[in-house]
């Protein structure tokens, strides 16, 4: 059973009666196919922090089977000796072969390793004897469109409505998710599990502003500055940003904004440049492009306040690591991020940037300490081993579920 709290902070799993007792064997194949190996995303730093606390909750007959493609392996190594792998040719470095490979290869390839739980986030199209668990992170082929490419949001498109059909349990990080796949995908709503996602206190944690922003001069950040973390897709409103920094330029202490994350939107990127010029702010900004998980911790710690007016997120993990390494945060008002930011944060209308410039402001103000710490206080509340545990009872759910149905 997955246990939340009243506010809707994960707690940890309570076992179920006799759990320890349990003696049918269980094989999760995890699908880690899904990503770059050359550019790792958001969901391989889920897993690299979720496997390992699921490793170390396993009971002697449960294994996990990690589905890899040789280049991504090197990447999983070191989980302990209940998790295995299954080599399949090819991850999203090749997105159309990896694609042909999990519809034609699995339900070839997982039987002979007596798989009983895939977990997955498209089924494949012949399921055979497992119980199938979708992970679902994201509805941007509907909610977000032009951050998919055509072909791969025709694709998901397609094959999500059918999966969801599929699947014994849905896995979702956020009540706003659960929203967004309740109206596209017209699930049962019994299969969806709410589990939210943690952040890593071991690496995001407070540390010396004045060490962290001499470190940065490197990137050019001279002066004081706000900060901005993410990739540069349109939904996630960088411009809303810069016009609203353009609008209390004066108010802002001479402080630079540093924006940092990967230019995936080449054209959106050229479009930021231009606006800046436009805007007169260009002397002000700092775009550092992407950045190791390291640096981006100095980013965070360094900064006097964390900007995040994002139009869509179903869950909004820089939030929360920003409120880790004690950070103010300003966020938008709509779909997760209230939900993550849970009373720690000051929230504004993405679509308004006079909002956006005022509760930047706010944050930046006498208040800012008490933003930072009832920041730490939530950030606090999530942790990668109740992520982990309510991961694995899902698992041990379906698995169990299918057991006595047969």
């Amino acid at each position: 059973m997955i246990a939340h709290d009243r506010s809707g902070t994960q707690t940890m799993p309570v076992p179920a009666v006799g759990a320890h007792r349990r003696k049918a064997p269980l094989r999760v194949a995890i699908n880690l196919l899904q990503d770059d190996p050359a550019n790792p995303s958001g969901a391989h730093w889920f897993w690299t922090r979720v496997i390992p606390e699921m490793a170390g909750r396993l009971e002697p007959a449960e294994e996990l089977h990690l589905i890899v493609s040789p280049k991504a392996r090197p990447l999983h190594e070191g989980y302990g000796p209940n998790v295995r792998y299954i080599t399949y040719p090819w991850s999203n470095e090749r997105r159309m072969l990896r694609t042909l490979s999990e519809h034609l290869y699995s339900p070839v390839r997982l039987p002979t390793s007596q798989i009983n739980v895939l977990n997955t986030g498209v089924a494949p199209i012949v399921n055979a004897s497992w119980s199938l668990v979708l992970h679902l992170k994201t509805m941007h082929a509907y909610t977000a469109p032009e951050s998919v490419k055509p072909l791969a949001r025709a694709y998901r498109r397609l094959n999500y409505p059918r999966s969801a059909r599929a699947a014994d349990a849905i896995i979702i990080n956020s009540r706003s998710l659960r929203s967004e796949v309740e109206r596209y995908l017209s699930v049962d709503p019994l299969k969806l599990k709410l589990i939210y996602e943690a952040v890593d206190h071991g690496t995001f944690r407070p540390g010396d502003a004045g060490a962290a922003r001499a470190h940065l001069l490197s990137y050019g950040v001279s002066k004081p500055f706000v900060l901005f973390v993410s990739s540069l897709w349109p939904y996630k409103n960088c411009d809303g940003l810069m016009r609203a920094w353009a609008l209390r330029r004066g108010e802002l202490g001479g402080r630079q904004l540093v924006i940092v994350g990967p230019g995936r939107d080449a054209q959106y990127l050229a479009t930021l440049h231009a606006l800046a010029a436009d805007l007169g702010i260009a002397d002000d900004l700092v775009f550092a492009g992407g950045v190791c998980l390291d640096e981006t911790v100095r980013f965070y710690q360094a900064a006097d306040a964390f900007v995040y007016p994002s139009f869509n997120e179903t869950f909004g993990l820089p939030i929360l690591e920003a409120m880790a390494c004690g950070c103010p945060v300003v966020t938008s008002d709509t779909s997760a991020m209230p939900e993550t930011a849970g009373g720690a944060a000051i929230l504004s209308d993405p679509g308004d940037p006079a909002s956006i410039a005022q509760a930047l402001i706010c944050a930046l103000g006498p208040g800012r300490d008490r933003l930072r710490d009832r920041g730490l206080l939530r950030a606090s509340q999530f942790t990668w081993a109740a992520t982990a545990a309510s991961t694995l009872d899902v698992y041990r759910e379906v698995a169990e579920r299918r057991r006595r149905a047969s």
